[in-house]
């Protein structure tokens, strides 16, 4: 079950902390990067980010978050995250698909993720993304944005 979550309540931000945390680190393991900002997030940064949440619910357990703001008419992915013992359960696809159902008033979704995150940009690709653009944020790391346009959503 996939449903709107209350960001600003402390145990809800600390039980997506709690997913955030151990997804993040195995991005910045694939990376190679371990600066990245969702991993110095706190109960109250995450309260205090402006981003809409939505969970999706495994007998009551919180396993995925999706969390969206919205720039006009574009939905801007800020955040997919599965708990890693959830991966490959299809709940990334899930979550994204949530997003793109309730897309009515969307022209596009656009969504970043490190370049070297291979199996993120297989995601995004097999999912209908096509890359936009590839920034160089550090010696070390850069970003891959992708877009959807709307037509290309099912």
């Amino acid at each position: 079950m996939i449903k709107k979550i209350d960001i600003t309540n402390p145990e809800v931000s600390k039980e997506v902390l709690n997913i955030q945390i151990p997804s993040y680190n195995v991005e910045a393991k694939i990376i190679d990067f371990y600066d990245i900002p969702p991993l110095k997030d706190t109960v109250q940064s995450l309260q205090q980010c402006g981003e809409t949440f939505f969970g999706y619910y495994l007998n009551k357990e919180l396993c995925g978050v999706i969390s969206i703001k919205t720039d006009g008419r574009i939905i801007d992915i800020h955040r997919l995250m599965v708990h890693p013992k959830h991966f490959r359960k299809g709940i990334a696809e899930k979550l994204l698909n949530f997003i793109e159902v309730e897309l009515e008033k969307f022209e596009a979704i656009v969504v970043s993720t490190g370049t070297q995150n291979a199996p993120a940009v297989a995601f995004y690709l097999k999912n209908g993304f096509l890359k936009t653009e590839e920034i160089q944020i550090t010696e070390f790391l850069s970003l891959t944005t992708f877009k959807k346009q709307k037509q290309l959503i099912k």
